[in-house]
């Protein structure tokens, strides 16, 4: 039986009072990889925001890993972003930790306590992105390739039930970018669902998948013609 996990009706996405998206309805199931394309300002970061919970859903319908958009308070957030991964175009590693430092920074931060647990899990979560060797090492050791298959790392740490990768390949070069995304498709064939913003169409080509457009205010399915 398909789980969704992810669940948009007639949404109305505002950055400040700007309406961004207009009547944006997206469903996603346990297990899907999706891409969300756009030009640069079409509302693809909008979009990733509202639904880890940095821009308030005010009108329509939201339900993120059953988290309802709509009605979830403010202290609601740090536990729907528990059930998320989220991967940015940065990286967003703390430069003044090595890369397993970075990783329990995050499990403490989630509450986890026993140091065999977190030690395991950091080690788990390393291997599936082929990083096992790097722990000891600081992010300006590492390539960006590196820094962000530890952020797809960081992102798994918590078993999230939704992954959610903006521009994940934005600042790689188009070799990386391949590799990035061997990660990201292996861990989508293990199960994890991936919403995937990006402006890579090469990607798009490569591994093809479901693909949704921002454009003109609207969000809409794009039908991948087969060559």
């Amino acid at each position: 039986m398909s789980e969704t996990v992810l669940q948009l009706k007639d949404a109305m996405i505002y950055q400040g009072n700007n309406l961004v998206l207009s009547k944006v309805n997206f469903e996603m199931q346990k297990g899907d990889f999706v891409y969300l394309i756009g030009k640069t300002g079409s509302g693809k970061s909008s979009f990733m925001k509202t639904l880890y919970g940095d821009l308030e859903l005010n009108e329509g319908e939201g339900t993120v890993v059953d988290f309802n958009l709509r009605t979830m308070k403010e202290n609601d957030i740090p536990f729907l972003r528990r059930k998320l991964g989220i991967v940015f175009q940065d990286f967003k590693l703390l430069p003044d930790r090595t890369i397993n430092g970075n990783l329990e920074f995050v499990l403490k931060a989630t509450g986890w306590q026993d140091k065999d647990n977190i030690n395991e899990r950091i080690e788990t979560v390393l291997d599936k992105v082929g990083m096992k060797t790097t722990g000891f090492k600081y992010p300006h050791e590492l390539s960006g390739g590196e820094q962000q298959r530890i952020a797809i790392a960081r992102a798994l740490l918590n078993d999230p039930e939704l992954i959610l990768a903006d521009e994940p390949t934005g600042n790689l070069d188009p070799q990386t970018s391949i590799e990035v995304m061997e990660v990201l498709q292996d861990i989508n064939k293990n199960g994890n669902t991936i919403l995937m913003a990006t402006h890579d169409y090469a990607l798009l080509l490569k591994y093809p998948s479901k693909t949704l457009k921002c454009d003109e205010n609207k969000v809409f399915e794009v039908v991948q013609r087969k060559s």
